[in-house]
């Protein structure tokens, strides 16, 4: 491993290792990723879409340079075909997300992002034959009446569609992280997503043939920077706390969007939001407060609560194993690698 990327993993490692640490790290995040919402929202005027989300692809990889020793060189093309699935599906969610953000109120787009993990549950059971316990159907049932409220099927248009059609791809994705090598890390996973969706993007780019605008680049980079500042967050904070600790923290996102929508944006949210709103995200919270976690084990970062931006994850063989091996004493044996975060056991570990 290169010093400079080792000297960034130690510095990275010594936070989130509390509760409240971890808590401050997801409340941070959120609020990076609702930032990166409102760039996208705030050049969504003369925003060129296809161009933009083929810039911000480019700049994604760019970020990810420094951790390029992270990647598994001999095995680089490891699970090409799941990855080349959840690319395009990924680039059909970014595509649906930007539209949704230009067109819909900064917290109303992200309510609906939040039925993302409503669909995981919906998708575990007809496709993977999971069973949903009480709290998972009350979460269910709620999310998909808190959408119907929201959006008021009366006055459906093309920007509440696009809405859920986010939701839907980061759900399939979600899904098909399983599918994934387990030893996979990361930044591996994220530099083949990315690969993979480029090429098509690029291609869109240029049917599009818009010409290139400086806002366009800025808020291209921008979020990139903080989506990836969001992962980082979110990373560090379920590395070392059980994620019923600290989950609750994730929904601040919705508070984040609706202050940031009301300052930057004077956005008003009416009542049929907040009522739809706590629909969707309250049974999600008491499902995660709920759920009863071992003592002494420690939860990988995956999907991350009711999130709708994190579908990728930590194999114990993947970064956090080179963080631990950087951090830990010699005498502090692995912990298990456990279940995902989100409302449903979509992750892979190197122990199952």
């Amino acid at each position: 491993m290169a010093p400079s990327t080792r000297t960034t993993l130690e510095l990275l490692a010594m936070s989130g290792r509390t509760v409240n640490s971890a808590i401050f790290l997801l409340v941070v995040g959120n609020l990076l990723a609702i930032f990166s919402d409102a760039l996208i929202k705030w050049a969504s005027g003369d925003l060129a879409v296809f161009q933009f989300v083929a810039v911000r692809l480019l700049f994604t990889l760019m970020l990810l340079v420094p951790f390029l020793s992270l990647v598994d060189w001999k095995d680089f093309w490891g699970g090409s075909r799941v990855h080349l699935v959840r690319a395009h599906v990924g680039l059909a969610g970014i595509l649906c997300m930007v539209v949704a953000l230009g067109a819909l109120p900064l917290a109303t787009a992200n309510a609906i992002f939040y039925a993302a993990p409503v669909m995981v549950m919906v998708f575990g059971v007809l496709f993977f034959g999971e069973r949903l316990d009480r709290k998972s159907l009350f979460a269910v049932v709620g999310g998909m009446i808190g959408v119907l409220i929201i959006l008021r099927p009366t006055e459906m248009n093309l920007a509440g569609l696009t809405a859920l059609g986010l939701a839907l791809a980061l759900a399939i994705n979600a899904l098909l992280v399983r599918k994934l090598p387990r030893e996979q890390s990361v930044v591996h996973s994220l530099l083949l997503n990315y690969l993979f969706a480029l090429p098509a993007a690029l291609v869109l780019a240029v049917i599009e043939g818009a010409p290139l605008h400086v806002s366009s680049l800025g808020a291209a980079f921008g979020s990139a920077l903080f989506i990836l500042g969001y992962n980082m967050t979110v990373i560090l904070a379920y590395r070392h706390v059980d994620a019923n600790q600290v989950t609750a923290s994730e929904y601040t996102g919705i508070v984040w969007a609706f202050a940031i929508g009301w300052l930057l944006f004077a956005e008003v949210p009416d009542l049929w939001f907040w009522v739809g709103t706590t629909l969707i995200v309250v049974p999600l919270l008491v499902q995660a407060l709920m759920s009863a976690r071992p003592a002494g084990r420690r939860r990988l970062a995956t999907q991350v609560g009711g999130s709708r931006r994190a579908t990728d994850r930590l194999s114990a063989g993947g970064e956090a194993a080179e963080i631990r091996a950087i951090t830990r004493p010699s005498d502090d044996p692995d912990r298990a690698c456990d279940e995902s975060p989100a409302p449903v056991r979509a992750a892979r570990c190197s122990s199952d």
